[in-house]
């Protein structure tokens, strides 16, 4: 996938055009679209996801914030996953059940990528034969315990759509999304320290770090 989200918009729908023109369509990168509909799904999800540019969109479609999660093993964040329940079991690529959002250096949150969430059907995290797929069988990683409390044991897919992301558009890590950093020394007074903007900062494995709602929710 290219690195810009402007260039990101003008592939898939360049591609998407072609392909139901019935024309040839472009060879993709390794981990970018491997087939015409893949690419007219992507496009759907880009296009849908553009209003949530704006966090205040996203809050207003329901999407609550939790805390930023940082892989422990090094390999990037997540960055503060926006759930909306009340998209859970969607494989509607215009309809994503959480956004991924990062610290932006003016001070405001900005859309970095997409998940989709299906609930596991029988809730036992040994079998796997309900596991969905989607973009031209991507299969969803899991299953997987909830992420934050009363969170069903699921499977989820991240698609990097507004930040590239160096290890594969659909890889749940990105090395270039980054979480606020944990701090130097534990508080004196046993309390938890804040940073700079009063938020609560996460640990070094961001697992623990409480969202402005008040929860807390395990890196997946």
């Amino acid at each position: 996938m290219p690195q810009h989200p402007l260039r990101t918009a003008i592939t898939l729908m360049t591609a998407a055009a072609a392909s139901l023109a019935l024309s040839a369509v472009p060879a993709p990168a390794s981990d970018g679209p491997a087939d015409p509909k893949e690419i007219r799904d992507l496009t759907t999800a880009y296009v849908a996801s553009v209003k949530y540019l704006d966090e205040k969109a996203a809050l207003a479609d329901g999407y609550v914030p939790h805390q930023c999660s940082t892989d422990p093993a090094g390999h990037g964040s997540m960055g503060y996953h926006y759930f909306n329940e009340s998209r859970y079991g969607s494989l509607d690529p215009a309809k994503p059940a959480a956004l991924l959002f990062e610290d932006g250096k003016d001070g405001k949150r900005k859309l970095a990528g997409v998940e989709w969430i299906v609930l596991d059907s029988d809730q036992n995290m040994k079998t796997t034969k309900d596991r969905p797929s989607m973009f031209g069988g991507q299969k969803f990683e899991g299953p997987m315990p909830g992420h934050y409390p009363g969170m069903p044991i699921h499977y989820d897919l991240h698609v990097w759509l507004w930040k590239h992301n160096p290890s594969g558009l659909f890889n749940r890590w990105n090395p270039r999304v980054k979480c606020p950093a944990a701090p130097a020394h534990s508080s004196s007074s046993g309390k938890t320290p804040s940073n700079s903007s009063g938020k609560t900062p996460s640990g070094s494995s961001g697992t623990t770090r409480p969202s402005s709602s008040g929860t807390a929710h395990s890196a997946h």
